[in-house]
Parts: structure tokens; sequence; C-alpha cells
């Protein structure tokens, strides 16, 4: 008899436990999986297609990446109840917050125009022409946000998250070689040498794995969704079950190109997706639906993330919670940033692949600063109190900034004397 009450004692634990995961879960697993967008998607199966399966360590390494990065934002969000721009103007001053506001404002418009890239491309392969799906995404984007609760917004938007995982499937319906995977993805190599090209693969792998507009959003939306101190383990959790899920996403979409693409010169997703329907249209098929998908999901948080951002900066209304007559300039601004970036997408003859591929290097360049203001603020014991970083916080969070730079300055030098690698 003791053996079954211990067990039922056990089974009610764990499932109060997982009930309260369930209220808690969304803002880290939204903001890791929109990680995964359109320009992300890109990326992998261009780095698929151009060095197999060799890339497969380095993402394993920006889990633990993306996960120390955004871990952070739900301590700050937590304990402060404000926003990110908030934060970095209160502890730095106007000079400091205005740099950090106009980083994030444009890379964040620029991360916009990717998505509408992506999500045209990938229902042009279903004859959907560019400026109905402008059209179309536009207006279901609005109709999230217009009901005037961020509840039922993250409902939606995990909605679109788990939709992410259609790469997983995809890859699998290819069947790759497990040995090749294994023997030649996870052991380290960096293949054709130190080149330009390589750095700007890297940078680009980089660039969409831990980006500035996420560290805004997902602090914002801790706040919106209103966290206290003790659900701190849980948004950990949450971020933690992001990470995880976000880097085994991309894995599985390089394994996709590296398997049935190798050697093929990829521009964007959808081209790869039209690739692959020659293959197996079913592979071919999920790849543009989790194209589509990306974009979406991406474009979502990033619109919300500007908003949330210009209403701390100007002190205007910016919640979910709240419908339209009562903030009605963090909903323009959400409707600004989608008009226009989708606007670009249907300007004719645009560079649209070539934006893709640098936005991501631009977000790596970009992001040592809103890492440093981040590292920073949690080392505030003013601000943070006994949540703020630890030793070995601080070291993981100066290492990866440290890593950044050196990529970045390497990929530099690599475009100014391309001799000197070869």
């Amino acid at each position: 008899m003791n053996f079954w009450s211990n067990l039922y004692y056990r089974y009610r634990r764990f499932a109060k436990a997982f009930r309260l995961f369930l209220i808690l879960m969304g803002p880290g697993i939204i903001v890791m999986m929109a990680d995964n967008d359109a320009g992300g998607i890109t990326t992998y199966t261009a780095t698929g297609a151009k060095f197999g399966y060799s890339f497969i360590w380095f993402l394993l390494l920006l889990i633990p990446v993306a996960y120390v990065a955004q871990e952070m934002t739900v301590r700050l969000g937590a304990v402060t109840k404000r926003g990110h721009a908030e934060a970095i103007f209160d502890a730095f001053g106007s000079f400091w917050g205005w740099f950090s506001f106009l980083d994030l404002s444009l890379v964040n418009w620029l991360t916009m125009v990717t998505e509408f890239i992506g999500m045209t491309a990938a229902l042009s392969i279903f004859r959907v022409p560019p400026l109905l799906t402008v059209f179309l995404v536009s207006a279901i984007m609005m109709l999230m946000v217009l009901q005037g609760r961020y509840w039922t917004w993250e409902k939606l938007a995990l909605f679109f998250s788990f939709v992410n995982l259609i790469y997983i499937p995809a890859a699998i319906l290819v069947h790759p070689s497990v040995s090749d995977v294994l023997s030649h993805g996870i052991v380290p190599s960096f293949p054709g040498g130190f080149t330009g090209v390589l750095f700007f693969f890297l940078m680009a792998n980089i660039g969409t794995t831990v980006c500035p507009w996420m560290i805004f959003f997902q602090q914002s939306s801790v706040v919106d969704k209103g966290m206290k101190e003790k659900d701190i383990p849980w948004g950990q959790f949450d971020t933690l079950f992001g990470a995880v899920f976000t880097g085994i996403v991309a894995i599985f979409c390089e394994i996709l190109t590296a398997a049935v693409l190798f050697g093929v010169n990829i521009g964007d997703a959808a081209q790869a997706a039209r690739l692959l329907m020659g293959v197996n249209p079913w592979v071919g098929t999920l790849l543009a639906i989790g194209l589509f998908d990306a974009g979406f999901l991406g474009a979502v948080c990033i619109s919300l993330a500007s908003s949330w951002a210009f209403g701390e900066v100007f002190g205007w209304a910016h919640s979910l919670n709240f419908r339209v007559r009562e903030a009605p300039w963090f909903y323009a601004v959400y409707l600004l940033a989608r008009v226009t970036a989708g606007g670009v997408v249907l300007v004719p003859s645009a560079p649209l692949v070539l934006i893709t591929l640098f936005v991501q290097v631009i977000a790596t360049v970009l992001l040592p600063a809103a890492l440093v203001f981040l590292i920073l603020l949690l080392n505030s014991e003013e601000v943070m109190g006994r949540y703020k970083n630890t030793l070995a916080q601080n070291i993981a969070g100066g290492a990866i900034v440290v890593v950044i730079i050196v990529v970045s300055t390497l990929y530099g030098i690599s475009i100014l004397f391309p001799g000197w690698f070869g």
C-alpha cells in the first residue's frame, strides 16, 4: 500500500508541475523556434548543400550559446518588470539607449524583409502571387494581436512554433546515412580551410542562432506575460527546451540538403524545395511549408519586438493585453513594420537572396553590443539583487562575445586581404 501511495504522490507532483509548465511556457519556446526563421532556413539549407554534414558540430555548440544569451533575459524581465530597451535607457543613459534602440530598429526591419522574402518564395512554389501573400500574411498577423490578450496570441504563436518541427520528418524521408552524419558531422572540421566563404557561413549560422531582436523580444514577452521572480526556474526550462529543439531543427535542415543536394549551389530555401520536389515531392512540399511557417513566425515575433521597444522608449502603452484604442501607437508600429518590409519584396529585381544572407551577417556584427549591455545589466546588484550573474555565467557570456568579435574580425580581414586565407 505504501508503494502505491508513494507512486500516486509522485504522479500528483509530476502532474502539478507539468500543468504549471504548460501555463508558464511560451516566451522561450517561441523565441527559439522563431530563431529558425526564413533567413535561418535559407542559411541552413545553403550550408548543408555547400559543406555537407561538416557544420553539425558547430550547430551543436550553438545550442548552449543560444541558451546562455536568452536565459539572462528571463531573469532580467522577471526581476525588473521592464523591457530591454527601457532597462538600457534607465541603466546607461540616453546615448547608449538610443544607440541600442536604433541598432535594434535597423536589424529588425532588415530581418523582417527576409521573412517576407521567405514567405513569398515558399508560396510561389504553389503559384500564389507575392502581392497576395503579403496581403494575406499581413491580415492574419494583425488578427493575431487584435483580440487584446497576450495569452491568446501566445497559444497561436506556440502552434506555429511546433509546425517548425516539420523539417525532422522531411530529413528522415530522404534516408540520410547515419554513419556519414556521425563521422563527418560530429568531429570539428573546416572544409576548404579558413577562407572568406567559410567565415561568411560561420557568421551567418551564428547570426541566425542568436540575434539582437531575440533579446528584446523575450524580455518584453516575459514582462507582458506577467512572469514573477518565482517563475524564473520555469522560464529557464522553457528557454532550454526551446534551445534544444531549435538546434535539432537546424541540424535536420542541414542534413536534408546535405543528403540530397550536396555540391549544388543553393541560393535560398525555396530553390532547395523546388529541387527536392524533383527527388521526392513530399519532402519538397514539407520544406516549402516549413519555410513559410518559419517566415511567418519570425515576422510575428520581430514586429512585436519592435513595437514593444518603441513603446518602452517613447512611453506609449505597449502590451498585447491592450486593445487598439488603448495602445494605438503600439499597433501602428506593428502594422508599419510589416507593410514596409513586405513592400520591399514586391520591388522588381530586388536582390532578395543577397539580402537574406547578409542580414544574418549584419546581425552577427551587431550582436556583441547587445550582449555586452545584457551582461552589464545582469551584473548590477542594484538591478538584479540575488538573481545577478554568477562567475560561471559571466565567463560563458564573455566567451560568446569574444568569439563573435574574433569571427567577425577574421571575416572582415578575409574580405580586405583575401590572399591571407588562401
